[in-house]
């Protein structure tokens, strides 16, 4: 029995879920220009890491495998089935290459930066560059699905948490000041005179709202979730059972928490092309849902981990530089504008919560199709961000 303040069930996802509904009513109701620079994800993390570690909720509980088992191929799901690769495709035409040679460059950044810091890292930190990886592929989420996938300690996690935020403040004033350069950089890579205004009209003739949620879209979401959940782990079981008498030695790359959560992608976006795309709310359901699962992993973490900090952001910080030359290189290849050049880097960077910022700041019209972009690299990153941690567990022969 946990000696904590707080050890009933109820309680402690009561907390959980209390902690990431203040962070969002501070930041509404206050309008603080921090939160502009350092999202709340980060607040959201660090409470409980505070909670725990002064005894207040515990280390351990029923509650985090719950969130594990059924909070986080939840939001999978309902994140994935809005997924519209023809719709940013048609919008964005190179701009979305442009987003896929950032990710290169996530992919490609995080093993050279993990040969050159491991040194200073413990054994296991290529995992929290896993974690670390999701994010910068596709967002929180898969931040969440990759830590899960990897058996990502908490320490380590909570130290891909704090450099995907140092990063953020960063990042983001570049990317957001890189249309003061858009005439040099437009001449750089040799836009063509008319891309811009083709965009514009793309962008107009798609634009849509969702309706309104009705009470069965709820029951239709929760099924459609429930269901993908339960076939995919029946089917991660059989296949990591067969996988095991065969090849034995794919294991420690394809475990069956990992079958389970790319079945759970590669059945969700089956479903977006179905006109279960089109149930309203399921992202907000969804991101709800992240923000929970990374609340009861910082329920889980203890501060020992933090001492590697200076080292994990050395090699952020050399790991982004590389994702910025990938999206250099994009741009100047396939002769993409500035704008769509920083859209796609925020889809990789910050994901959802920040490819609307950049795009509202350098062309408003392009809004919702970098949100579009940003669930392209949300499809990505679960099959990407353990590949990319075992590369560079690989690459430094761990």
């Amino acid at each position: 029995m946990s000696d904590s303040l707080v050890n009933s069930p109820g309680g402690i996802l009561a907390i959980l879920c209390g902690v990431c509904g203040f962070w969002f009513y501070v930041q509404q109701v206050t309008g603080w220009k921090l939160f502009s620079y350092i999202p709340p994800l980060l607040f959201i993390y660090a409470t409980p890491v505070i909670l725990n570690n002064t005894g207040i909720i515990p280390a351990s509980s029923p509650v985090y495998a719950g969130l594990s088992s059924f909070a986080l191929p939840a939001f999978i799901v309902l994140m994935l089935i809005k997924v519209n690769v023809p719709a940013a495709v048609r919008i964005m035409g190179k701009g979305v290459l442009v987003m896929l040679m950032g990710t290169l460059g996530v992919v490609v950044g995080a093993v050279v930066s993990y040969v050159l810091v491991h040194q200073w890292l413990a054994p296991d930190a290529w995992k929290g560059y896993g974690s670390l990886a999701g994010s910068w592929i596709g967002g929180t989420g898969n931040m969440a699905a990759a830590t899960e996938m990897l058996g990502t300690p908490p320490e380590q996690f909570g130290l891909a948490v704090l450099a995907d935020n140092v990063i953020y403040i960063v990042w983001l004033p570049i990317l957001l000041s890189s249309k003061n350069f858009a005439d040099r950089f437009n001449a750089w890579t040799r836009v063509p005179e008319d891309r811009i205004r083709m965009m514009d009209s793309a962008a107009a003739l798609i634009a849509e709202e969702e309706p309104t949620p009705q009470m069965r879209d709820y029951l239709y979401l929760l099924a459609i979730a429930i269901g993908v959940t339960w076939v995919s782990t029946a089917l991660a079981s059989i296949f990591f059972t067969a996988m095991a008498e065969r090849m034995p030695g794919l294991q420690i790359v394809l475990s069956e928490s990992t079958w389970r959560i790319l079945l759970i992608t590669t059945i969700s976006l089956a479903l977006s092309v179905t006109p279960v795309a089109k149930l309203p709310n399921a992202t907000a359901m969804g991101t709800a849902l992240i923000y929970v699962f990374v609340a009861g992993m910082g329920a889980r973490a203890t501060v020992a981990g933090f001492g590697q900090a200076p080292a994990f952001l050395l090699g952020a910080f050399i790991w982004i530089f590389i994702h910025g030359v990938f999206c250099l290189a994009g741009a100047k290849i396939f002769r993409v504008d500035v704008h769509s050049a920083a859209i796609a880097s925020a889809a990789n960077i910050g994901a959802a919560a920040s490819a609307p910022i950049v795009a509202a700041f350098h062309r408003p019209s392009l809004v919702p199709v970098s949100i579009l972009m940003a669930l392209i690299g949300y499809a990505l990153g679960n099959y990407l961000a353990p590949m990319t941690a075992h590369l560079a567990r690989i690459a430094v022969g761990q």
